[in-house]
């Protein structure tokens, strides 16, 4: 070959590995549904990121919602002196704040509803503010599931709250949670679009399909929204239950085995740590071995 031919080559084996990397991150919601689950409870393996992310903070006061957050994650043992602890033992742990969510109030779909993008970005910047200083969190995740806005109201006021507050120092990392589902998808994508430069992780809730697809089934699921969030760092994900998806006792870990050989883990998020007590964290463990030897 050669040499000009064969410099070129290198040059574009180079770039392809260089565009293509595992991660060593997890990721994991908590105080959704318990009031008995403690960070400490948590496996943590010293060489792999974590991130612990309330579940949740929402918009919603007296019936009403425009941007004023208020804490609804279970705050039993998930107290700021809780998080400041973990965070002081644990250098490798950060905690991030979930927003929306599927239900409030006693079955009440969670809605994303502002009454003016200026008002709502306005209200939701100062709330957020507050209780991200408060609970000493490092990001912020974005998960409404219900829509009584267009996507380009969405996407304007979930791209102005990140890009404002990470000027304003409040957080150092964004993610976003959808899933298949064609209003859910057309509204974040449309954030994407606009904003995806802003946007650290894509929590893609991969649970969310149907119960009992294959490892096959799951990694075409990935790549098809690997596409969708072009550039994003897309994370696998399972359900502690095992009720949707890939279950993590079904294949998950051998499709997150492939995912590896491929470069494409990103890293690996479960919903949840409430309810993956009963069954003592061992797929968290099994998660975090996989992730440390990436």
């Amino acid at each position: 070959m050669e040499p000009s031919k064969l410099i070129a080559v290198i040059l574009f084996i180079s770039l392809s590995t260089c565009n293509a990397a595992n991660s060593k991150l997890f990721r994991q919601y908590i105080g959704a549904e318990s009031d008995s689950v403690k960070l400490t409870d948590m496996p943590i393996n010293p060489d792999v990121e974590v991130h612990f992310i309330l579940a949740f903070a929402i918009d919603f006061a007296n019936g009403t919602t425009n941007g004023k957050f208020n804490v609804f994650w279970e705050t039993n043992n998930l107290k700021p002196a809780d998080i400041a602890s973990i965070k002081n033992n644990q250098p490798n742990v950060k905690v991030a704040v979930s927003l929306g969510g599927d239900t409030v109030d006693g079955g009440r779909k969670a809605y994303f509803e502002p009454k003016s993008i200026s008002s709502w970005v306005n209200n939701a910047v100062s709330s957020l503010t507050q209780i991200i200083q408060q609970y000493n969190l490092d990001g912020i995740d974005i998960d409404y599931e219900h829509f009584r806005a267009d996507p380009n109201t969405f996407a304007l006021c979930i791209g102005q709250l990140i890009s404002t507050l990470r000027s304003k120092g409040v957080i150092t990392f964004a993610s976003i949670a959808p899933f298949d589902d064609s209003p859910v998808q057309s509204h974040y994508l449309a954030l994407w679009k606009t904003y995806g430069r802003q946007i650290d992780y894509v929590n893609f809730q991969f649970y969310a399909y149907h119960k009992g697809i294959g490892v096959s089934q799951f990694l075409h699921y990935f790549d098809a929204q690997a596409s969708n969030y072009k550039g994003g760092k897309i994370l696998a994900s399972f359900i502690s239950s095992g009720d949707g998806g890939l279950g993590p006792g079904n294949g998950f870990f051998e499709a997150c085995t492939e995912l590896k050989k491929q470069r494409k883990l990103e890293g690996i998020f479960v919903w949840c740590a409430d309810e993956s007590k009963k069954f003592g964290f061992r797929y968290e463990k099994l998660s975090q071995d996989l992730l440390a030897s990436a």
